[in-house]
């Protein structure tokens, strides 16, 4: 079996115990409810996580050159195909940009509008994304950008009527509708003005331009188009959901690095719950994104698998089969026989700064396993020669700590919050070296 190729990392239990605490009246409540979940920190069974440092061959990585060359090479492979798929192509040759919407002038004169269709297979016809984008005025260019996905269409991330509605997957009917008017504005996840105050661009696109979020989803989208690749038959590693969600991240990217108002080298991937998830593992496969945020993404994200707390490998893939590969169901149930957890996805990052955050009231994301995957993959951000994280403890609520790990657990239930961003735009002026609100 796969667990007998690695040399295995002890977690000792009780670590990281002190600070934070969930509401024992929650974890009451939750367990009541869900007696099949664990919820109680007691219930978390015993575990033993693989070592980052140490490769599958029983080498031990003593020095940045044989992380690199060797061991972050093959934790890179058994994710893509032990867990989210590979992508059966890179940037496509005939992948064009069109900029069909330019206003210097957006927001009461405060910011600059662009909306760019990127069409994958350079078709009309076939798939694209919208890439709704501000930038601020009031600084110099080229500006550094916050890059995420959206749930619900670009429309109803602000009120602005200049961006063009299209139309957004049903998920429940497995089909395509068109937004009404009234939609705009409706999911404002995003604080467009602040984030510009704060000198900051944010570019987002609605993620079902990329794959739909349905079981059935491998008949629409990049699926569509770039499936017929692997031949007859999907592979059992063929890309899921959420490798597919992290590539269309990464031609966003390459959109940046065209455009002179953007500074591409400082480019800010983010993503919440499932996209946080995705998020972490566009930054993994993609060195160009300059820092990666997690925010609430739990299982299949930040949160360690063998903890098994909250929702689990089984769990997740029996409610959304089609996020990852067919390979990764091997480990419903058999989350120790994983030769990998979720710091190993972290310490991919590693030496870039990457932020997990979590939320007091959303246990089902296991935040104590957010934090303990972070501090996990400390060991190879210090064999890199950064801070790493600088706590050993998970801290109270409200009060992040900002290595070159950052995380924080904040009041509240699973949200993508006004805290977050401005927590997340203070870590990005810590790294990039920036005063509040200038380049």
């Amino acid at each position: 079996m796969l667990w007998a190729l690695f040399v295995a990392f002890v977690q000792v239990m009780g670590e990281g115990q002190q600070g934070w605490q969930p509401n024992p009246e929650l974890v009451k409540a939750l367990s009541q409810r869900r007696p099949d979940v664990i919820y109680d920190e007691a219930k978390v069974p015993p575990y033993t996580l693989p070592d980052p440092l140490v490769c599958l061959d029983g080498t031990k990585v003593t020095t940045p050159e044989l992380w690199w060359k060797k061991r972050r090479p093959e934790i890179l492979e058994l994710f893509r195909t032990q867990m989210y798929g590979r992508a059966p192509i890179g940037r496509p040759s005939e992948m064009t940009f069109e900029v069909f919407d330019l206003d210097r002038n957006a927001l009461g004169g405060k910011a600059t509008r662009k909306q760019v269709r990127i069409l994958f297979t350079g078709k009309p016809d076939g798939p694209n994304m919208d890439l709704l984008i501000y930038l601020p005025n009031h600084v110099q260019r080229p500006v550094p950008v916050f890059l995420l996905l959206n749930f619900s269409g670009n429309h109803a991330v602000h009120p602005d009527p200049a961006i063009r509605i299209k139309p957004v997957w049903d998920r429940a009917k497995g089909q395509q509708v068109m937004p009404s008017e009234d939609t705009r504005g409706s999911s404002p996840s995003i604080p467009v003005e602040k984030i510009i105050a704060r000198g900051y661009g944010v570019a987002t696109a609605y993620y079902g331009d990329i794959a739909p979020d349905f079981p059935d989803s491998f008949q629409h989208g990049v699926f569509a188009a770039f499936d017929k690749l692997f031949g007859e038959k999907r592979p059992p590693d063929a890309w899921g959901a959420i490798s597919a969600w992290a590539w269309g991240l990464s031609r966003a990217m390459d959109y940046f690095e065209t455009d002179a108002d953007i500074d591409a080298k400082r480019v800010v991937v983010l993503g919440h719950s499932r996209l946080g998830k995705t998020a972490l593992w566009a930054g993994a496969q993609d060195e160009r994104f300059a820092i990666v945020i997690s925010n609430n993404s739990g299982c299949g994200g930040a949160a360690l698998s063998r903890r098994r707390y909250g929702e689990t490998v089984a769990i997740i893939n029996k409610a959304f089969p089609h996020w990852f590969c067919e390979n990764f169901k091997r480990y419903n149930n058999r989350e120790d026989e994983m030769p990998f957890d979720q710091h190993m996805l972290i310490a991919l990052i590693a030496p870039r700064p990457v932020y997990v955050a979590s939320a007091d009231e959303d246990l089902w994301a296991d935040p104590r396993g957010e934090f303990l995957a972070a501090k996990a993959a400390d060991p190879v951000y210090k064999l890199l020669g950064t801070e790493g994280l600088p706590v050993q403890d998970m801290p109270p609520l409200n009060r992040p700590v900002m290595g070159t790990i950052g995380y924080h657990i904040r009041s509240g239930k699973h949200a993508l919050t006004e805290y977050d961003w401005e927590r997340y735009m203070d870590f990005a002026d810590k790294h990039f070296k920036r005063a509040t609100g200038k380049p």
